[in-house]
């Protein structure tokens, strides 16, 4: 029920989510998505995965060499030139559709803010019922700088003109998976 809820709530704010019942399934539904996506390794047109659990657990270099334009190596010029950046999420707020992060990395919010797609993983069990629920969880002294993200970038001018994407991705795609089995 939490789930629907955070998906409910996510997709009203032009987010896209995806479930997926375990690592190799969310993983198949990446490969997927950026082979969608026309990856290559050109400006504009490649991904990069900043470093977290999933991401630390996989074959990097296999994974790189079966999708030409994916790296593992996140500098601001190459977040600038993305087409794709994926990270993953520590928590997700069902009230209102939101990811939560744990930013504190720079390379963190590089992925998650320069290129025009996030690709967002978070584990479902990680969905709380709202910001109080959160904050009972989070632990200040090693979370410096945590990202509360609702849906893709959008701003509107004073006559109410909505833009999407102009201060960070024009889209969000949640990857829910329910069970991330060992990854750290």
């Amino acid at each position: 029920m939490i789930f629907d809820l955070f998906q409910a709530r996510a997709e009203a704010v032009s987010a896209e989510v995806h479930r997926a019942p375990d690592r190799a399934a969310a993983l198949a539904f990446i490969n997927e998505f950026l082979r969608a996506e026309d990856l290559a390794p050109a400006p504009g047109s490649w991904a990069i995965w900043a470093p977290g659990p999933l991401a630390d657990a996989l074959d990097q270099r296999a994974l790189a060499a079966n999708l030409p334009g994916l790296s593992f190596q996140v500098t601001r010029d190459l977040a600038a030139q993305a087409k794709v950046g994926i990270s993953q999420a520590q928590w997700g707020l069902a009230n209102t559709g939101s990811i939560v992060a744990d930013s504190t990395q720079v390379e963190q919010r590089l992925v998650a803010t320069l290129p025009w797609i996030h690709l967002a993983i978070l584990p479902t069990n990680a969905i709380l019922p709202d910001l109080p629920a959160l904050l009972a969880r989070i632990d200040p002294t090693t979370a410096l700088y945590t990202t509360i993200v609702t849906g893709p970038s959008r701003t509107a001018d004073i006559e109410r003109v909505l833009t999407i994407g102009v201060h960070g991705p024009e889209r969000l795609v949640i990857v829910c998976v329910d069970d991330m089995g060992e990854v750290g």
